[in-house]
């Protein structure tokens, strides 16, 4: 089984609203995802998807975001994206999904030897942190721990625990945070994360505390699936 990585698609089937205004980058980027998938991945691979799936406001509109992947083979795993604003009940989206579709919140998921979790996360604290700012970093410090202790009663063995959060968890210098100190002291092995854009020559993978980070967004990866494991 191979664990695939890409996020950010910021798909808009029923809210047209096209990449391509952003950069070449975005140019056909939604048929040249497809057929990177489709070259790559098979039935019982993992792909990751770390936020920001849809422009859809409701979740009936992003139903047909879901479909096109209706004939794509994998397991598809999601977490919430600052723009996934159609997320509201997990349980009637769960029941709205797709076969192969699994939506995280505050759960972990267990396919064969891999578990799963995560969170969206949060902007990190600075000099100009305000208090509601704060206020949302603490509640997802917590969803990530409720997430985190799911993975750890799943966990029977050497089972990898992959995390998924869609904001980035440190700086680019790799400071510690609430979101790194938590990731660390469950024992995750690989963290897949997105929300970078356009920035240029992007440290798409390193390694902190013995964990490697992805970041996966679809225009940092040349709208290409990024391999995260094999197992």
């Amino acid at each position: 089984m191979k664990i695939w990585a890409i996020s950010d698609l910021h798909l808009s089937v029923n809210n047209p609203k096209p990449m391509d205004i952003f950069g070449p980058a975005w140019e056909d980027y939604v048929d040249n995802v497809f057929a990177d998938w489709k070259a790559k991945v098979e039935k019982d691979d993992v792909v990751l998807m770390a936020g920001d799936f849809s422009w859809a406001m409701k979740l009936d509109q992003a139903k047909a975001d879901f479909d096109l992947f209706k004939n794509l083979p994998g397991k598809k795993i999601i977490i919430k994206g600052n723009h996934d604003y159609w997320w509201s009940s997990i349980s009637v989206l769960r029941k709205m999904l797709p076969e192969n579709f699994y939506a995280l919140q505050n759960d972990a998921l267990k396919i064969g030897d891999c578990i799963f979790c995560g969170t969206r996360g949060w902007l990190l604290p600075d000099e100009n942190f305000s208090a509601e700012n704060q206020k949302i970093y603490d509640r997802e410090l917590i969803r990530l721990e409720m997430s985190l202790q799911r993975a750890k009663e799943l966990k029977s063995g050497s089972e990898k625990i992959y995390c998924l959060l869609h904001y980035p968890p440190t700086t680019p210098a790799k400071i510690d945070t609430g979101f790194t100190k938590l990731i660390e002291s469950y024992g995750v092995s690989k963290v897949i994360y997105g929300h970078i854009h356009a920035k240029k020559n992007p440290e798409l993978v390193y390694e902190k505390s013995g964990i490697e980070y992805y970041l996966t967004s679809c225009d940092m990866l040349e709208q290409k699936l990024a391999l995260i494991d094999e197992v």
